[in-house]
């Protein structure tokens, strides 16, 4: 078992450098194989495709954000009309933290995910966060109408690209290889940006995140994670 683990990680770890530095597309299972140190058979009794070993390195860290984004959706949707309204502000905050922090424990696979992924499924993963996110819009929406609260008539094109501008503008980080502390700072001034559109928008006044939410200073370190 020991030797079967071993072998995978060899295989995994080749793949990831391969993927990193030429994509998906570009990568040679012929390299990936060779530097592993294993023969081809061996390896397609751990992967029978390339798209499955690409998979297999950034599947589970898609799998968590998207349960990030649904957890702080779902919690908002536990509330009320009118608390969903008083909690927004807070909820979002708390969940964008949490996927940055993800993010950044696990740099490297989301740079395959949201830079080296062109030819697989997951080169769609911001547009998944974005219909996650449109579809909350929908139901907040009609949470303000139970309420008696007039909204704007949206077609669903504008919201998905309302939504698409926020999560294409918070995965820059990654993009452009941002430390940690300025992409924070980035995303906390991103956010509000965001909160106002949709507070004109749709007529309603988002409360301030709980305490003083200081926008950090900008770091001079470049390394991302450091």
């Amino acid at each position: 078992m020991g030797d079967t683990e071993g072998t995978n990680g060899k295989i995994l770890e080749m793949a990831r450098q391969e993927f990193l530095e030429k994509g998906f597309q570009d990568a040679s299972l012929r390299t990936i194989v060779r530097k592993a140190g294993v023969t081809t058979g061996a390896f397609y009794r751990y992967y029978p495709t390339k798209e499955a070993l690409f998979e297999a390195l950034v599947k589970p860290h898609a799998d968590q954000v998207i349960s990030l984004l649904d957890q702080g959706i779902g919690q908002i949707q536990s509330m009320t009309p009118r608390e969903q309204t008083d909690a927004m502000t807070q909820v979002t905050a708390d969940y964008m933290d949490r996927i940055l922090d993800y993010v950044y424990d696990h740099y490297d696979s989301f740079k395959l995910l949201i830079c080296q992924a062109a030819g697989t499924v997951y080169e769609n993963f911001l547009h998944e966060l974005v219909e996650h996110e449109v579809k909350a819009t929908y139901q907040y929406m009609e949470a303000l109408k139970s309420m008696g609260h007039p909204v704007p008539s949206l077609d669903e094109g504008l919201c998905h690209m309302i939504s698409s501008g926020l999560f294409s503008g918070m995965f820059e980080m990654v993009v452009h290889d941002m430390n940690q502390e300025d992409a924070r700072r980035r995303i906390i001034q991103l956010r509000e940006f965001h909160t106002g559109g949709w507070e004109r928008i749709l007529g309603v006044a988002f409360q301030k995140r709980e305490g003083n939410e200081e926008i950090p200073e900008r770091s001079e370190a470049e390394n991302p994670g450091s």
